[in-house]
């Protein structure tokens, strides 16, 4: 049986605004791997003066180090999602090591912001029906996305550029990191240009609005 997904009383001091994404054209921008040192601030501060909202998917190591910059993303309105521990493939592991990996996250994650994420995103995009399910024992549903751009490989920021906009169609989830330093430089181009195409930038669970996710539900 699927578990609903859990109601939190803290709020995001910025929070997203509503968006009708089955009448309006949106997108979500998802970020892996972070918080980052440097990177991620500089991304949270391009995101807040162009007045658009993602999703972050944080490694529960990175967030123990940087806590600091988990909370402003949270404060400035941006989803955060669980990626694990330490960023493992998890259908290499036992149950007990894949829940283990979760509920760390989700406690550190809980201790910075206050409330624990509803949705996951596996390493690599590794899973299967038993991580499914371990995941929905933690209220978790499964994030993956609709395009990557493989930018940890790529590099370069006109590439990357250009990628993620090849890569941008409605309703779609772009997976990128705020680790890659030429990601974060990409954006200010990227974000002109998809606004200028007429996407609303958003969040996932902006984006899922018309069907929220529940635990143990995969999407897209």
């Amino acid at each position: 049986m699927l578990l609903a997904a859990a109601v939190f009383p803290a709020a995001p001091a910025q929070a997203a605004p509503k968006v009708d994404c089955a009448r309006m054209k949106c997108l979500a921008l998802t970020f892996d791997d972070g918080p980052a040192p440097a990177t991620t601030g500089k991304l949270l501060t391009l995101l807040k003066k162009e007045k658009v909202k993602a999703t972050f998917f944080v490694v529960g190591k990175a967030v123990e180090k940087r806590p600091a910059v988990l909370k402003r993303t949270y404060a400035e309105g941006h989803e955060i999602g669980n990626h694990t521990y330490d960023h493992p493939s998890l259908p290499e592991m036992m149950d007990q090591e894949i829940t283990q990996q979760l509920q760390i996250t989700q406690d550190a994650i809980e201790g910075v912001i206050g409330r624990r994420p509803t949705m996951f995103r596996p390493p690599y995009g590794h899973s299967d029906d038993r991580v499914l399910g371990l995941a929905a024992q933690e209220g978790l549903a499964q994030v993956k996305w609709t395009a990557t751009t493989l930018d940890w490989s790529l590099r370069d920021t006109e590439k990357i550029t250009r990628t993620v906009l090849k890569l941008a169609r409605r309703n779609g989830v772009i997976l990128m990191h705020d680790t890659v330093p030429q990601t974060v430089a990409a954006m200010p181009a990227v974000i002109k240009e998809l606004k200028k195409r007429g996407y609303q930038l958003v969040t996932v669970s902006q984006l899922t609005a018309g069907k929220p996710l529940r635990a143990g539900d995969k999407f897209p």
